[in-house]
């Protein structure tokens, strides 16, 4: 993979007076195209951010809480490639940890900074608040080595070697990483140190030309092959190439749950998604009787392969993952994903395209004016009303799915946390995306559960004048936990307080075009309105839904699947 090379450790300022730990700290996340920190001010975290506040060029984000910050942040990343964190010691970190261990879980690269208490103070172990009381001051520490691919505490000395290197590792692994800075150290003069710096990542050569040749013969007795495309496609960067091998192979291409985004749905090869037993039987036809399997970034978890009903031959399976390749039962390691790829389209392998016409579940719209509110009248509905370039943010629950089907036109950027699913994640999200990208329409589609855990970021979304267009889906409660269990009727713990939601706007002191929707007339003319108030003011669009257990096709053939397993077990 190449050898590592010492070089000076650069300095992104020129002068004479050397730079702080906090202002080296921000010179590095401006380089990498950060241009704003998100997080909650904390008393051990006050010497950074007034650092950040005499620094012009990253302004500072206040969400309601740590938890939402993180999930923000989260949201931000998805959109620049990379975002940043600042909290408190302690409760601050803690209260963040969900956020940070979905970034984990999702591949979504998050540097979170932490204030901590003077240097002094914890090498005396004093009994500081926010802190266990037990004098250890490196619990939280040894928590966050858990949740993130790399910690490190900072100090004048090491801050030119740890920093970078720290914002490195989050883009290469795409995960979040950890740093701690005792308060009084953050305006102390960096040390300068020698950095090393390992070369760009690239194949092993033998490597990759031996999994090129297995590829080409599995190519050569192939006559039905797909592509199949995953979450860590938009993760590591890989859309054009996928994309380029899409044209150059002309086979049909399908993606998975978590992948939803990660190609262009408006391409002449695309089918559709895969979701094993519960989505499309035409998608599941093509991809499980394919004679060859092209995978990229497959991630083959519990709710991304329909409860483990895809049926995936591995012996005709193509496996990129962005540092290696399964071809079958052979691993080859070391190799890059982008230069496999590249090695394939070079085979030269030209299939037929698709045969016959490619339909989609929400490609007609039904219903009449009156006609109550179901998910058959509303998704194609959403369908029709979304833009290229446009932002979606899909919570987790009954809308996770539904959008999942909802063909997206070209250069949408698809928002969701397929395989963490913290509920409440969506809103707050929604809220980093938009202050990533201001100019572009951001749309949310969250239900009345989940809203209610992280509301709190509207009135962030007004405090900074952030215009997304909010759809709330008010189906009395829990409905995707209402679907998972199939072993009790009616659970009490599946109900919510009944909120006004139309109102949060007045509540939380912000101007919007907020308005409640029974009907398929109602909602048409509320989306219609809003194309009219969006440029000028966030809008809310609460749904009632006729049948509070009403839920797309997809969910439904989940509930079957897991009531006949039920039965299945209760009978042995």
């Amino acid at each position: 993979m190449g050898t590592m090379i010492a070089v000076g450790s650069p300095n992104p300022h020129t002068g004479t007076a050397q730079k702080t730990v906090g202002q080296y700290l921000f010179d590095c996340l401006k380089l990498e195209g950060i241009t704003e920190i998100f997080g909650v001010a904390g008393d051990y975290n006050f010497t950074l951010l007034d650092t950040l506040e005499r620094y012009n060029e990253i302004r500072f984000i206040s969400g309601r809480n740590e938890l939402n910050s993180g999930y923000a942040a989260d949201g931000y990343a998805r959109i620049k490639g990379l975002s940043a964190l600042i909290t408190t010691f302690g409760v601050g970190e803690l209260s963040a940890c969900n956020a940070i261990a979905g970034a984990n879980s999702e591949h979504v690269p998050v540097i979170h900074i932490v204030g901590a208490p003077p240097e002094k103070d914890q090498k005396e172990h004093k009994l500081m608040h926010h802190t266990l009381m037990n004098g250890n001051f490196d619990i939280f520490h040894k928590v966050y080595e858990l949740l993130t691919a790399y910690t490190a505490v900072l100090t004048p000395e090491n801050a030119e070697i740890e920093i970078p290197a720290a914002i490195r590792m989050a883009k290469e692994k795409k995960k979040p990483v950890y740093l701690v800075i005792a308060d009084d150290l953050v305006t102390k003069p960096i040390i300068s140190r020698e950095e090393l710096v390992p070369p760009r990542p690239t194949s092993n050569l033998k490597t990759l030309q031996a999994a090129t040749e297995h590829i080409r013969q599995l190519l050569q007795r192939s006559h039905r092959p797909v592509i199949l495309v995953d979450v860590k496609t938009m993760r590591f960067g890989l859309e054009k190439a996928v994309r380029q091998l899409a044209d150059a192979m002309n086979v049909p291409v399908a993606t998975m749950m978590f992948g939803k985004g990660a190609f262009d749905e408006t391409h002449s090869n695309y089918i559709g998604m895969y979701e094993g037993s519960f989505g499309s039987s035409e998608v599941q036809a093509t991809v499980e009787n394919a004679d060859c399997i092209i995978a990229v970034g497959m991630v083959l978890a519990d709710n991304n392969t329909a409860n483990f009903t895809a049926k995936l031959n591995p012996l005709v399976t193509v496996d990129i993952q962005p540092d290696m390749v399964k071809v079958a039962e052979a691993v080859y390691p070391n190799v890059v994903a982008a230069e496999i790829m590249l090695a394939v389209q070079k085979i030269g392998y030209k299939g037929h395209g698709v045969t016959g016409k490619v339909t989609f579940p929400y490609d007609q719209i039904t219903g009449s004016a009156d006609d109550a509110l179901t998910a058959a009248i509303y998704y194609p509905r959403f369908q029709q009303m979304l833009k290229e370039g446009d932002i979606v943010v899909a919570e987790t629950g009954t809308f996770y799915n539904g959008m999942a089907q909802v063909r997206l036109p070209r250069n949408v950027t698809y928002i969701a946390q397929g395989g963490w699913e913290a509920i409440g994640y969506a809103t707050p999200s929604a809220y980093g995306a938009s202050i990533a990208a201001p100019d572009r329409r951001v749309l949310l589609f969250t239900g009345d559960g989940s809203l209610q855990l992280t509301a709190q970021e509207i009135s962030s979304m007004f405090f900074y004048k952030c215009k997304p267009i909010i759809f709330i889906l008010n189906n009395d409660g829990y409905t995707i936990e209402k679907y998972l269990n199939v072993k009790t009727e009616d659970q009490q713990y599946n109900k919510i307080p009944s909120w006004s939601y139309a109102k949060l706007a007045e509540a939380f002191g912000g101007d919007a075009f907020a308005v409640t929707v029974r009907t398929y007339g109602e909602l048409d003319q509320a989306i219609i309105q809003t194309d009219k108030e969006r440029a000028e003011r966030l809008c809310i669009i609460e749904m009632i839904a006729a049948d509070p257990m009403d839920a797309p096709e997809n969910m439904r053939r989940m509930r079957n699947y897991l009531e006949m397993q039920e039965k299945q077990r209760s009978q042995n």
